[in-house]
């Protein structure tokens, strides 16, 4: 049915409507907040539609992983040995105790895939376990397209279901702050640098929570002071961080002895997500996974969901390992196969340093090669991509031509999938950050009865 509904909404676009439809939705981005940075979210006419049995998939098979992965970060935070397999830095290791005996690290998190919905095919290539971005503009997005004349009269053929995201955040955040010993409502403070292109969806969410009742600023770390066993932003308390910011980022520029990390350490302020998020934050946590030195960690579902989804990755280092059952000397075949495999720092974002082994010379993936050899990086084999038609307003004329589709299911509670970041590219690297692509919201579809 997707493609009978998609051939559908096709169908009622001509010239004219995708005209009005085009310049109805650029009027809307921008009092909406629905930029990045100076660039519009979203570029095409069509949301991502998803029928109930694909998206049930999607989630009962993300939380597997998820239920693999909670695993591996307890083993990781038990355990020093399992904690060098992600090439931690120091600093990452002084943090870590400040979670013991506290809340779930993770009230929010992102698993980015490629999923084939026709061949149930899903595979996840990175858990954004510490800042999933991408709720605020998905809620934004689902809202305004609703409010579009495609959309209109598309309804009558169809009923959608949006996933709202934002009430879910909400949620877990007062269950995590509760948990953690707060009473009462709290102040919330929203932290990260005040020249993100993400301060749009920062504001879309501090509205969300003042509008619910709760009083929630946004705040630049760098701002914060920390005195009388409070965290302040000027005369603002701060209860709760909402934590945006990376925690890389905030150590590697304000030191372990910044505001935030004092009213941690004595309890007086709750944030999430937590230090120990990190652990499975790293590119190495899906290497750690999939890793046949790991392989006695989990249970014989969790096996077959790590086999099924999650692509061979492997730290890059001078040994041998398995790849499809065989051993491999690690370096001699990432050499040999780049035509297959992906270099991808251990610690960045935003497609940041990723090198496709397809796409790059020989030349530039040996320097690459050795450039991983003496700093953190993972390498992944290539997964299959999918892709299907979007219409835009080019030229003065509608187009409808293929872009690469990812999905991103959002996880609470560290188990639990609830709603999806989808992102459009016509190149293979799907990430608005790293300067291209397009947002589109995320709707369940099921046809009328006529």
């Amino acid at each position: 049915m997707p493609v009978d509904a998609i051939a559908r909404y096709h169908d009622l676009l001509n010239d004219e409507l995708a005209a009005d439809a085009s310049a109805d939705m650029y009027r809307k981005l921008r009092p909406q907040g629905l930029y990045f940075g100076d660039r519009p979210l979203c570029t095409v006419l069509r949301p991502h539609f998803y029928l109930a049995e694909q998206w049930q998939y999607l989630k009962s098979e993300t939380e597997i992983v998820l239920s693999a992965f909670a695993r591996a970060h307890s083993a990781c935070f038990a355990e020093p040995q399992y904690r060098a397999q992600l090439d931690l830095e120091s600093y990452e290791e002084q943090l870590f105790s400040l979670d013991m005996g506290g809340a779930v690290p993770w009230t929010t998190a992102r698993l980015d895939s490629f999923y084939i919905t026709q061949d149930h095919k899903l595979y996840f290539v990175e858990y954004n376990a510490e800042t999933p971005a991408g709720m605020g503009y998905e809620d934004a997005l689902s809202e305004m397209f609703m409010t579009l004349e495609p959309m209109k009269r598309f309804l009558k053929y169809y009923a959608v279901q949006a996933m709202p995201l934002m009430t879910k955040l909400l949620a877990v955040l007062m269950r995590g702050y509760r948990e953690w010993g707060g009473t009462g409502m709290p102040n919330i403070a929203i932290v990260d640098w005040g020249h993100v292109p993400t301060l749009n969806e920062h504001e879309i969410i501090r509205r969300f929570f003042n509008r619910h009742g709760m009083n929630a600023i946004l705040a630049d770390p760098r701002n914060l002071e920390y005195h009388h066993g409070r965290l302040w932003l000027g005369d603002f308390q701060i209860d709760m961080i909402y934590k945006r910011v990376l925690c890389s980022e905030l150590i590697h520029q304000m030191g372990l002895d910044n505001p935030i990390v004092q009213a941690i350490k004595d309890g007086n302020v709750y944030m999430t997500n937590s230090f120990s998020c990190k652990l499975m934050a790293k590119k190495a946590s899906l290497a750690f996974m999939s890793d046949e030195r790991n392989a006695h960690l989990f249970d014989d579902q969790q096996h077959a969901a790590i086999h099924a989804h999650i692509p061979w990755t492997r730290m890059v280092a001078e040994r041998k390992t398995l790849y499809r059952g065989q051993e491999v000397d690690l370096i001699p075949f990432i050499a040999e196969h780049r035509d297959r495999l992906v270099l991808k720092p251990n610690d960045e974002y935003g497609g940041k340093g990723v090198v496709i082994g397809w796409e790059a010379s020989a030349e530039d993936w040996n320097e690459t090669i050795k450039q991983a050899l003496n700093n953190s990086y993972v390498v992944q084999e290539k997964v299959e991509v999918i892709y299907k038609d979007f219409p835009s307003y080019i030229d003065g004329k509608l187009d409808i031509s293929p872009r690469f589709v990812d999905a991103n299911p959002y996880v609470f509670d560290g188990h639990t999938v609830h709603g999806c970041l989808t992102r459009l590219s016509s190149v293979a690297l799907l990430n608005v950050t790293a300067g291209g692509g397009s947002v589109v919201p995320t709707f369940l579809l099921q046809k009328r009865e006529r």
